[in-house]
């Protein structure tokens, strides 16, 4: 809120503007999820607003950081694939799926190069 202003008087103007907040009760965790790490927000406030048919949230709490494992997973019948197409071993055939990223096409061509 901004200093100094009442907020009971806050919310009248926000009415006269077409914009509505409401507190969602019981929230305790908010995760925002990127490729790369993800953000928890732990305990959160979370409100929704309203505003001229367009809903967005405010998340208000303390933040941290933990880094996503991004090693992509690799199943047996893909390390068997990838071995039938190219002849390689197991553990070259399930190093070449890990560096594609999963991609089995691009593992299998790599293979064969």
């Amino acid at each position: 809120m901004i200093p100094g202003l009442n907020p009971r008087k806050m919310q009248q103007v926000m009415k006269q503007m077409g914009i509505q907040q409401q507190d969602i009760d019981g929230v305790q965790r908010v995760e925002i999820i990127c490729t790369d790490r993800k953000l928890i927000i732990e305990p959160a406030q979370v409100s929704a607003v309203n505003m001229m048919g367009q809903k967005t949230y405010q998340v208000l709490g303390e933040a941290r950081e933990e880094a996503l494992d991004t090693t992509p997973d690799v199943n047996e019948e893909d390390v068997q694939t990838v071995m039938e197409q190219t002849g390689a071993d197991e553990e070259t055939a399930r190093q070449a799926i890990v560096e594609a990223n999963g991609d089995l096409a691009a593992a299998i061509m790599a293979l064969q190069k």
